[in-house]
């Protein structure tokens, strides 16, 4: 991933473990448990904790948290993808709260419907991590499945939404 230069940062705190923030001029870029895989290197990114995207950011989390809010409303900045993980993330967006799908659906949604190991690949790779709901994949048969956060994240990311799926 690559990151704009005008990325700057922040931290807030979840239920789940705190959580790193970044935005750039165009929007949010990053959402990330501080200790999931794939977490960049963000020593470069000053720290801005009175961005306003960021704070919008925080604010929404917390609300999402405490089961106040179902759906974000941010300026998201995806730049930072090729055009495939992008067209991925986009189809993330598209599944709502509650609802889950498998990566098989998701890669047949954005037309590759052979592409489905790639397709996980890029689910991994989101750098937006509950924004972009790619906790809201599982396996086929509805289990769940890898998570860059971890399963137990996942699972209660699952359970907060009140979705269904098989352990």
């Amino acid at each position: 991933m690559k990151f704009h230069p005008s990325t700057v940062q922040s931290s807030t705190a979840s239920p789940l473990g705190p959580m790193l923030l970044a935005a750039s001029d165009a929007g949010l870029a990053g959402v990330w448990f501080h200790d999931q895989k794939h977490l960049p290197n963000s020593t470069a990114w000053p720290v801005q904790a009175q961005h306003p995207v960021l704070l919008r950011a925080a604010k929404q989390l917390q609300e999402y948290f405490a089961g106040q809010r179902q759906v974000f409303d941010l300026p998201l900045d995806l730049r930072g993808g090729t055009a495939f993980q992008q067209s991925v993330w986009q189809a993330l967006l598209q599944i709502t709260p509650g609802d889950t799908t498998s990566y098989g659906v998701l890669s047949t949604r954005i037309h590759k419907p052979l592409a489905v190991r790639a397709v996980g690949a890029a689910v991994g790779r989101n750098p937006l991590s509950v924004i972009v709901p790619c906790h809201r994949v599982l396996g086929a048969d509805g289990s769940l499945t890898g998570y860059a956060a971890g399963l137990p994240r996942k699972q209660a990311l699952l359970q907060l939404e009140q979705a269904q799926f098989t352990q």
